[in-house]
């Protein structure tokens, strides 16, 4: 599920010469439900089950009259990770994002400077959380809250220039992620090593030339390249959407794999923490869609 590279350890990238999803073939004379399992021995989680099956010598009867009787293991049990785990880490961190809205929202107005410095500090902490080796509950909802109030004076900012666009970008929000989740479900879309590739290679390129376009806009024309406005700022912003849904269906790569190879439980604030950043991105992005559209 992470990579050596901490920047990108959420999404899963590389863990040695292998993709994401650890769909790598068994070994030889080795089953292949343990292939690429990277939680299989490793001290950050618990090791996989060995197969009494596979024993050189037989089980005696008393052996046999003990697996029998004691109880099945559960996920409390095997300290591993479970659906129920990501959807409740997820519901919290999206409920601490949505608190922060309501601060910034009704607490701070227009304060347009306050909500910058906020979204400075949610960097801030969500880098720090990208370079950690283990995820942090207090990172993570620290993001969260301030990441919220950022949203929240946008929202705001927005909503009193084009009325009713937060309401907008949430519903596409919603429609996006219920999109991506029913194409994963069925497959229609797969993640594999060559999507990642190609999705990161645009992912980057779109980051860069934002970049270069805020830098022309801060020391040259207010429009700077023109990829926030107009016909080619429609196009960007595309893009930014779909490119947030690439980050969605890794999202769910990761939180499939994680619960088939026995990822310890706290890695499931690592997905809710994905599935936070990727909302939020879509969330913008279509924030400046709407805007765009309805200047």
């Amino acid at each position: 599920m992470r990579s050596s590279n901490p920047v990108f350890s959420r999404r899963g990238f590389t863990r040695g010469n292998e993709y994401a999803g650890f769909g790598t073939g068994a070994p030889q004379g080795g089953n292949p439900q343990y292939s690429g399992n990277p939680y299989a021995a490793q001290g950050g989680g618990p090791a996989q089950p060995r197969n009494p099956y596979d024993q050189a010598q037989p089980l005696s009867p008393q052996q046999l009259e003990e697996m029998y009787t004691a109880p099945a293991a559960g996920p409390a049990q095997t300290g591993r990770m479970t659906m129920d785990d990501v959807v409740v880490r997820t519901a919290m961190t999206l409920g601490t994002v949505v608190l922060g809205v309501v601060v910034g929202w009704f607490a701070l107005g227009d304060h347009v400077g306050i909500a910058f410095g906020a979204a400075f500090v949610a960097f801030v902490l969500a880098m720090v959380q990208s370079f950690k080796r283990v995820p942090s509950p207090a990172l993570i909802l620290g993001y969260a809250i301030f990441e919220g109030v950022f949203l929240g004076v946008l929202s705001r900012v927005y909503n009193d220039a084009w009325q009713g666009a937060p309401v907008q970008a949430v519903l596409g929000t919603m429609a996006v992620f219920a999109g991506m989740l029913i194409a994963y479900k069925a497959r229609i879309i797969r993640v594999t090593a060559r999507y990642q590739r190609i999705g990161m290679a645009m992912a980057i390129g779109f980051i860069l030339a934002m970049f270069v376009n805020l830098l022309f806009a801060a020391f040259g024309s207010g429009d700077g390249l023109g990829l926030a406005t107009g016909g080619l700022g429609i196009v960007f912003a595309l893009l930014g959407i779909a490119l947030g849904a690439f980050f969605l269906s890794l999202d769910f790569k990761q939180v499939e794999d994680g619960i088939r190879y026995g990822a310890p439980r706290n890695e499931s604030w690592l997905a809710a923490f994905g599935l936070t950043l990727s909302l939020v991105w879509i969330y913008l992005e279509l924030l400046r869609l709407i805007a765009i559209l309805r200047d």
